[in-house]
């Protein structure tokens, strides 16, 4: 990942409502969750919604996809992977004490354990 394009992701997580859609999308898995039901979920109005997610649409960390009637949204789960290498990329510089909190994080989360 680019400088630009990591400025772009974190940029639209840097609000509280498009942090919630984001997290609420990567719990759900690959089978994502309708816009209805994100609103319901996260007591957003509409238009407040749609803009959301928009800017996240637009910065590569959500996809839509139609079903029937409904949009359902997914977390883009390569880009957030790729905004996560960028942002530890040159974490160590050569210490692995500088990034052992982050091996304990990775450890507590199993679904990301070897």
């Amino acid at each position: 990942m680019k400088s630009p394009d990591a400025v772009r992701s974190l940029a639209a997580l840097a609000h509280p409502g498009r942090l919630g859609i984001f997290r609420l999308l990567v719990k759900a898995g690959p089978s994502g969750v309708a816009a209805g039901r994100i609103g319901r979920r996260l007591k957003a109005p509409p238009s407040t919604l749609s803009a959301n997610l928009t800017v996240l649409a637009k910065a590569g960390l959500v996809e839509a996809r139609r079903d029937g009637r409904r949009i359902i949204y997914t977390a883009r789960y390569d880009r957030m992977g790729d905004l996560l290498g960028f942002l530890i990329e040159d974490c160590c510089a050569g210490s692995n004490v500088i990034c052992a909190p982050l091996s304990g994080i990775l450890k507590r989360i199993s679904c990301c354990s070897p």
